[in-house]
């Protein structure tokens, strides 16, 4: 499977983002779909993951009423919608597939990862 997230880009706090990420491959709705970000001097950090369905999301609680996860598994693809933006949501985001069951610790391995985009939050 290969991930292409795209998306990111320059937006002023409390501003909307969408992000995406396609995944190549006809076995997309076997995999659950996770986001996590890195920020600079920080290490990388749960998001959001969905389940294979997109019937059950998580959230980190920083993001938990902003942000919203969602797929399309006809379209092979993953989103990320993010609102309310702040300036500790600046980082580059990362979606990432993990073959069954959903997993929401950067301790659980994700079998394939994107190569990220970035956001950027002006204050």
């Amino acid at each position: 499977v290969q991930l292409q997230a795209s998306g990111g880009g320059l937006v002023q706090a409390g501003g909307s983002l969408r992000l995406s990420c396609a995944a190549s491959g006809r076995t997309f709705s076997g995999y659950a779909m996770g986001w996590f970000r890195k920020a600079p001097g920080k290490e990388r950090e749960f998001v959001a993951a969905i389940n294979r369905s997109g019937g059950n999301t998580y959230y980190a609680d920083s993001v938990k009423g902003r942000f919203t996860i969602s797929r399309d598994n006809a379209k092979n693809t993953v989103y990320l919608q993010m609102s309310s933006l702040k300036p500790e949501d600046m980082a580059v985001y990362y979606c990432a597939a993990r073959w069954g069951m959903v997993a929401t610790s950067t301790l659980t391995p994700y079998d394939y990862w994107g190569q990220g985009t970035l956001v950027t939050v002006s204050s």
